[in-house]
């Protein structure tokens, strides 16, 4: 099975030979091994590249232990770098792995970043690494490399990518993804049972360890706790006060509000969770919080729960939110305030708009409205679109097979399944 995942060779091939060094970020097995050492390498060799020249070390591999040592691993590397005229690739996976753990919790800098650097000072060297922890690479793109990095994020499969490997239609197919997600393996998988096991596994033993262990978290039963209560409220706004509040009264739990802060900082490290902050759309300007989580990937949320929590309306929105983001989107919550007057007394009513995008000069408005089954709910979904008044486009998605269509106010509805099927959809 092979699914090209083309938004993100382009993105590499667009960076080959700019002088930096490719860091590309993302979730344990999102794919990004498959991106460099597969899709990548192919392309490299399609260029003519010798094998000879493309150096490829995976280090979580045990064959490659020796080489987590940062030192050993730049004696390696320049060994196998005997003509400095011609060009070489050097593809680093999983680089966190050559970071210590007192380097990942700032306790002294990380040597990697040194041999990276001095990697970067051969002429002839072009340099790729991939790492699962953004605390330690994406973070530090900007201030460790000195302008000399370049991220590349990689998520899950979009519903785009996946349809390209499953065999069925495209209502099948959304009931797949909304269940399982788009971890690439689950496609290999034939049945419910190992897909759901796989997925569970792949949560407790890979994520929530590496994050125990990484950060040295002695309580690691609240961490657990926390991620639940993160999945089960997906699009509903909520703060560290607010989840306090929730441990004390259902979970009997003394949790600080300053632990809660550090447990989320460390999934959003995992690229476990996003957040997503609300602005104020007539205003201009951010509102503090509370905030919206949404989680990398449903199949992993789903398993976490124990697959008996599939809200369709909640889980299509954390849907459209990581599609946006695949874009390169940044995406925040809208807040509009409607104001007017009943009977001479002054009203304000505040309505929220599930998504601001923001990509360059470009915005769009989104409302993820599931179904539209009535008049009422067709005028409670539009409401606060028709309150912003600037000429981006505006649009409601509906989990159905139906036409796009835009109303007298300019407001298009379409099918969820065209917008993430389609990447021109929010340009139409």
């Amino acid at each position: 099975m092979r699914i090209s995942r083309d938004k993100y060779l382009n993105d590499l091939v667009a960076r080959k030979g700019n002088g930096m060094v490719k860091v590309v970020t993302g979730a344990r097995r999102c794919g990004k091994t498959y991106l460099l050492f597969d899709l990548f390498e192919d392309h490299l060799r399609a260029q003519g590249v010798d094998d000879d020249h493309i150096i490829e070390i995976a280090l979580d591999d045990l064959m490659y232990e020796r080489y987590r040592d940062p030192l050993a691993l730049y004696d390696y590397v320049r060994s196998r770098i005997t003509n400095r005229e011609e060009p070489y690739y050097v593809l680093l996976d999983e680089v966190q792995y050559a970071i210590s753990d007192e380097e990942m919790r700032g306790e002294e800098p990380p040597r990697l970043y040194g041999v990276l650097n001095g990697l970067l000072r051969m002429r002839n060297v072009d340099v790729y690494v991939t790492g699962s922890n953004s605390k330690m690479l994406s973070t530090d793109v900007m201030t460790e490399f000195r302008g000399r990095g370049d991220e590349v994020r990689v998520r899950p499969l979009s519903f785009v990518e996946f349809m390209q490997a499953y065999d069925g239609d495209v209502q099948h197919g959304w009931a797949e993804y909304v269940m399982f997600g788009g971890m690439p393996l689950t496609l290999s998988m034939r049945s419910d049972e190992q897909k759901s096991l796989y997925l569970k596994n792949l949560f407790e033993e890979t994520y929530l360890k590496d994050i125990v262990s990484r950060n040295r978290l002695r309580r690691s039963q609240e961490l657990d706790d926390l991620v639940d209560v993160l999945a089960s409220s997906i699009g509903a706004l909520t703060n560290p006060s607010k989840i306090k509040a929730t441990f004390a009264s259902v979970l009997h739990s003394g949790i600080s509000t300053n632990t809660i802060m550090q447990y989320i900082g460390h999934l959003e490290d995992a690229f476990v969770i996003e957040e997503a902050r609300r602005f104020d759309v007539k205003g201009r300007k951010y509102i503090g919080s509370p905030k919206k989580y949404y989680f990398e990937d449903m199949g992993l949320r789903n398993a976490r729960l124990g697959f008996r929590q599939i809200e369709q309306t909640h889980i299509m929105e954390n849907i459209v939110y990581n599609e946006l983001r695949t874009r390169g989107y940044n995406v925040d919550v809208g807040v509009v305030d409607r104001r007017g007057a009943r009977e001479g007394v002054p009203y304000r009513k505040r309505l929220e708009v599930d998504f601001v995008a923001n990509l360059g000069n470009r915005r769009c408005y989104i409302q993820s409205a599931y179904q539209l089954p009535t008049p009422e709910k067709v005028a409670q979904e539009k409401a606060s679109l028709l309150e912003i008044d600037d000429s981006f486009q505006k649009i409601v998605l509906v989990c159905d097979v139906v036409k796009p269509v835009r109303d007298e106010h300019g407001i298009l509805t379409m099918s969820v399944y065209d917008f993430l099927l389609d990447p021109d959809s929010l340009t139409m």
